[in-house]
């Protein structure tokens, strides 16, 4: 029996039962699912990475800002919240768009 021990979507228990398949489960307390989104939110960047294709690699994003979606709520901040900080970073310290990658810095 393969042990998973993930958060995993609202409908996979149903599509588990449809297979005709038993599982158990639990419903996660509010720290524990905060925890775990965190570490979803790792699984699914690391996939981003890998993803080879377009389709690959937006089916990843949107894992992610599904997870995104269920931590502003479970820390009770509206996605709208959200982008005021990014935007507020962005004006701060500039976006990714001119694609910079630093190198090193010389000591002084």
């Amino acid at each position: 029996m393969p042990v998973y021990n993930k958060l995993v979507r609202d409908k996979i228990l149903e599509i588990i039962e449809a297979d005709g398949l038993a599982y158990n489960a639990r419903i996660l307390e509010r720290n524990e699912l905060l925890y775990e989104v965190k570490a979803k939110m790792i699984e699914e960047a690391k996939e981003f990475h890998t993803a080879n294709s377009t389709h690959e690699s937006v089916e990843e994003l949107a894992d992610v800002l599904e997870l995104v979606h269920t931590a502003l709520s479970t820390l009770g901040v509206t996605f709208e919240e959200l982008e005021e900080v990014r935007q507020q970073k962005k004006e701060i310290r500039g976006g990714f768009e001119k694609a910079i990658y630093l190198i090193d810095i010389e000591d002084k």
